[in-house]
C-alpha cells in the first residue's frame, strides 16, 4: 500500500528553533528568543523564573539556532533531494512586527518569508504555515501581559490579516497555533506567561 499521489510528504520546524537571526532584517525580541539551555530552562519557560533579556550567565540557542535565516535555499535544496512535497514552518511574528503593536509591518521580515515560499515553489515543495509556534513578542509581554491581555487578539489579528493578503498564492496551508495546549505547561513558551504574587 503506497501514498496517493497528491500525499503532502514533508518536514517540519520552527521559526525559533532553526531560524536564528535574531538581532537581524529589524527583527524584534521575542519570548522564545529568551529560553536559555541548562538548569534554568524548565524556570523559565513555566514563568516561575523572570527572564526579559539575555545576560552573561545563560546560552541561547534561538541567536543562532541552525542558521536557516542565512541558509534557507541550500536548505531548501536540500529538502527537495530528499522528495519532500511540503515543508511546515512558522513565522517569526517578531520579523512581521518586531514589537508587536506597530501601525505598519516591517517590510524585511515579509520579503524574508516571501523569498522561502518562492524557493519552495521552486523545487514543488508546498509551504504549510504556522502563524504562531510559540513567538510573542516581548514589548507585547512587557507591556500588556502577552496572552494575559485580550489586546492581543487585535495584534494577532493584524499580524493574520498581513500574511494572509501578502502570501495569497503563495501560501495554501495556514495553521493557526502550534500546541496550544502547552500555555498549561510552558506558559511563558507558549504566551508570554510569567506568574507573581497577586
Amino acid at each position: 500500500m503506497g501514498f496517493r499521489k497528491d500525499f503532502l510528504w514533508g518536514g517540519a520546524t520552527a521559526a525559533n528553533q532553526c531560524e536564528g537571526g535574531v538581532n537581524q532584517g529589524k527583527r524584534g525580541l521575542a519570548n522564545v528568543d529568551l529560553m536559555p539551555l541548562g538548569k534554568d530552562r524548565y524556570l523559565v519557560g513555566t514563568g516561575k523564573k523572570k527572564m526579559y533579556d539575555f545576560d552573561q550567565e545563560h546560552f541561547y540557542p534561538a541567536l543562532t539556532a541552525i542558521d536557516f535565516y542565512h541558509h534557507y535555499q541550500s536548505d531548501i535544496a536540500l529538502f527537495a533531494q530528499m522528495g519532500f512535497k511540503t515543508f511546515r514552518l512558522s513565522i517569526a511574528w517578531t520579523r512581521i512586527f518586531p514589537q508587536g503593536d506597530e501601525s505598519e509591518p516591517n517590510e524585511e521580515g515579509l520579503q524574508f518569508y516571501e523569498n522561502i515560499f518562492k524557493e519552495c515553489h521552486k523545487y514543488g515543495i508546498e509551504p504549510l504555515v504556522t502563524i504562531n509556534h510559540f513567538d510573542c513578542p516581548m514589548h507585547l509581554v512587557k507591556t500588556i501581559g502577552g496572552w494575559r491581555s485580550r489586546k492581543m487578539i487585535h495584534y494577532f489579528y493584524k499580524l493574520c490579516k498581513i500574511l494572509f493578503t501578502r502570501y495569497k498564492g503563495l501560501v495554501k496551508y495556514w495553521i493557526t497555533f502550534n500546541e496550544i495546549n502547552m500555555i498549561l505547561h510552558f506558559p511563558f513558551v507558549a504566551a508570554g506567561l510569567c506568574f507573581e504574587k497577586g
